[in-house]
């Protein structure tokens, strides 16, 4: 029993996911080997996941989105860093709720700072989680961090945060920090337009319609800049977007490259090799919904274990796409916290202990009979 879980984002882990599952599993059929190996799609609960998979936690003190200094970590093993966006510069570090102040000056240089010290210390690759950011600075703070300058036209440097993008005059890269970089992302937005970063994820970052004019504008100016500076036209390219346009300087100041993150994770994790000898995997995420089907880290792991004809279940906190569409994507069934509690305030609140419930439900269904092997 191969246990592949995100985490249940709000509630749980993506390791005490795992963990909560191989308790019910086990309280039914303590017989059954049970493996875990929970996974991650590079948003929050990245560094968690490759923790969890071997890697070392490093924790160091960085700048967070507003300015404040903030506890973040990453993940080590040989000469691979695992960078987690979220850990220094997410909505989750700021101190309070998001506002339209914060939207124009929060910044990503915490997320430059983990990179730059986990080069300090030995890293030769570093790979960057995408997701949940609380800035709109298209990267700006992180390429400042790695040693870059970026200057207005007295030479001084820009303010931190997306409006000060507006002052760019200059960008030098002269001293930065170089380190092979892979994004892990599944965001395939550009960086401009109506599907750029300021205007799709400006909003949630508390950006108001005209904050978000200012944060398109400056986001703007920063393609043009980096375009003539840097000779790197990249403001189109898929995933440009993410972010908040960290995607964007990652991909043309960089020369990162650009992958789903899930199939990353599950690399690092040697998923194939656990695979061989799984007779069932289980995996989910808080929401089964339209996204957990265009990508997302449980569609990944079924897309592996389809490969390997090993049949896979899903376990959320609510499933909002239907079994049937589930079962054309592989999954041989689905099962959710809302089956046994109908309150979604408990099953977050007590996601844990239902969790347990709901995997001595399966293992009572699915353990004593044969399993059919993966459609896919």
């Amino acid at each position: 029993m191969l246990l592949a879980p995100d985490k249940f984002k709000g509630s749980l882990t993506a390791p005490q996911v795992a963990a909560h599952l191989a308790a019910g599993l086990r309280a039914v059929r303590p017989d059954v080997p049970v493996v875990s190996a929970p996974v991650a799609d590079g948003g929050d609960g990245t560094v968690d996941a490759m923790v969890a998979a071997g890697f070392a936690r490093l924790q160091t003190g960085v700048t967070g989105p507003v300015g404040d200094q903030v506890a973040a970590s990453f993940a080590m093993r040989g000469e691979t860093a695992v960078v987690e966006l979220a850990e220094a510069s997410g909505l989750r570090r700021l101190p309070d709720r998001p506002t339209a102040a914060t939207s124009l000056t929060a910044t990503s240089a915490g997320t430059g700072e983990l990179m730059r010290i986990a080069a300090e210390r030995g890293a030769r690759r570093i790979v960057l989680g995408l997701g949940g950011s609380a800035c709109t600075d298209g990267g700006a703070g992180m390429l400042t961090a790695l040693g870059a300058r970026l200057l207005d036209e007295d030479g001084q440097p820009v303010p931190p945060g997306g409006a000060g993008l507006l002052r760019l005059a200059r960008i030098d890269i002269t001293d930065m920090i170089r380190v092979p970089v892979v994004v892990a992302s599944d965001v395939d937005n550009p960086l401009l337009g109506p599907r750029g970063a300021a205007e799709v994820y400006g909003p949630q970052k508390g950006a108001g319609p005209a904050e978000v004019s200012q944060l398109a504008a400056g986001l703007a100016r920063l393609a043009e800049i980096v375009r003539r500076d840097v000779g790197v036209n990249a403001a189109e390219r898929p995933g440009a977007g993410a972010a908040g346009g960290v995607g964007f300087t990652a991909l043309a100041v960089l020369g990162a490259t650009l992958r789903p993150g899930i199939e990353i994770m599950l690399e690092q994790l040697d998923f194939d090799a656990l695979l061989a000898g799984a007779r069932l995997v289980i995996t989910g995420e808080g929401s089964l919904d339209e996204q957990t089907l265009h990508g997302k880290a449980p569609m990944g792991v079924a897309r592996a274990a389809a490969r390997a004809e090993v049949p896979v279940l899903a376990v959320s906190g609510q499933r909002l796409v239907s079994r049937e569409q589930l079962r054309r994507h592989g999954f041989e069934d689905a099962f959710a916290l809302t089956d046994i509690e109908s309150d979604p305030q408990v099953c977050m609140t007590q996601a844990g202990a239902l969790l347990e419930r709901l995997a001595t439900r399966i293992a009572e269904a699915r353990l004593e009979r044969p399993l059919t092997r993966n459609p896919l």
